[in-house]
Order: C-alpha cells, then structure tokens, then sequence
C-alpha cells in the first residue's frame, strides 16, 4: 500500500469504511476515555516545525504488514502469522488474550477487544456477513480486507482467468474521496504501487527498525 500524504484531506473517510466493512463493534464514551477505542485504521496527528512555523498533520495508519513482523515471533498459540500473500494475517479463534503481539508491535496497530461487540437495533442488519465478529477478549487488526481477497479468488477462478489488481481492492482504498491510497502487488515492478514506492518522496514508518514495513508513504511537497 501507498499513502500520499500530499493528497489526503484527513476527512477519516477510511476509517469509516473500515468500520463498517469489519464489523468493527461500536465502544462507548467511558471506554473511549480509558483508551479502549478500537480503530483498524486511525490518522495520527502530529506537528511539524517550532513555533509560531508550525503545520498540523494528519498521518492515516493501517497495520503496516511487515516483511519482518514482531508480533508473530511473540505469539505463544500462532494466533498471528505470516500468509502466503505477505500479509500479517490473525485467527481470531485461537487467540488467548494475552496480548503479547499488542506489546511487541511498534506501530501500535493491535487492538484487544475488551468486550463483546454490541451494535443498536438499528444497525444490525447492515453488518458485513463476509466478515466474522469477534467475540470478547481477543486482538484484532486491519487485515487489508483479506475476505475480499477470498471472494476475488472465488469469482476468478469461475471466470477461469488470472487475478487482475482491480479485482481486490480494500474498503479504505476504495473509499478514499482523494485518491491518496493506493494498493497492489509491491513485488511486480511495473504496478503503480511498487513505481511509487520507489519515488523520491517515499518513506517507511521507523524503518530502520528493520520490521520492513508494506506501507510506504509519500512525503507532502513542500
């Protein structure tokens, strides 16, 4: 995934369709003030300059799918891992709660689900069958909407052609009003993923971590 930052209005677009795409249950205000809000994409605000030169940023931060991942070298049941596709997959199932990978993940990214979802009345119907609910006491986070990988695959397969990049597309790529989030194959060098990653305004979040990161952004002109 691209994120450029020099088109992204902040308008939180994304973390609403993600919310709404995932299922992702609805945490009131006490829990918000203890710090419980559940966002599988958030915008972090940060300032740039001293004052009074300052600029108010917005930075959109997915779970960045690292190469080298530490939450899943921590995991003692292999709740977190890998996937064939790259992506920092979770099984919800099988996680204990013991928040090991919320700790070692240095993007803070990883969510416990501190209590059993709860949607009003009203919009129950509107959840995402594709998309399970987690039940209480386990970690969650962004997932690049693997589900629809799976139907892409699924509808591909009865069409018996090869997966093209416009066939799965996250709901926060999707949404995005701007056109600042971009998303596709990092390893095909003639994607327009990996040509903007390699741009003189791409940069990784704490790379020199060495967790290398899936996520590049670019930098806001100046």
């Amino acid at each position: 995934m691209v994120i450029d930052l020099d088109k992204c209005s902040g308008c939180q677009a994304c973390v609403v369709a993600c919310h709404a795409e995932n299922n992702i249950g609805i945490i009131g205000p006490e829990e918000s003030a203890k710090g419980r809000t559940i966002n599988w994409i958030e915008l972090i605000p940060y300032i740039e300059g001293e004052y009074p030169h300052i600029k108010a940023r917005l930075l959109p931060r997915p779970c960045m799918h690292c190469d080298h991942p530490p939450c899943t070298k921590v995991c003692p049941v292999n709740a977190t891992y890998k996937n064939e596709e790259g992506l920092v997959a979770q099984i919800n199932h099988r996680c204990i709660g013991c928040r090991y990978c919320t700790t070692a993940c240095p993007y803070t990214v990883k969510y416990f689900n501190w209590y059993a979802p709860q949607w009003p009345k009203e919009m129950q119907g509107s959840l995402n069958r594709d998309v399970s609910i987690r039940t209480k006491g386990v970690v969650e986070k962004c997932t690049f909407c693997s589900h629809r990988l799976l139907k892409a695959r699924e509808k591909v397969k009865a069409e018996g052609r090869d997966l093209l990049p416009e066939d799965y597309i996250p709901a926060c790529v999707q949404a995005c009003p701007s056109g600042a989030m971009y998303f596709g194959d990092l390893n095909d060098p003639f994607s327009t993923v990996s040509q903007l990653s390699r741009e003189r305004r791409a940069f990784r979040l704490m790379e020199d971590l060495g967790t290398e990161p899936k996520v590049y952004y670019l930098s806001e002109g100046t």
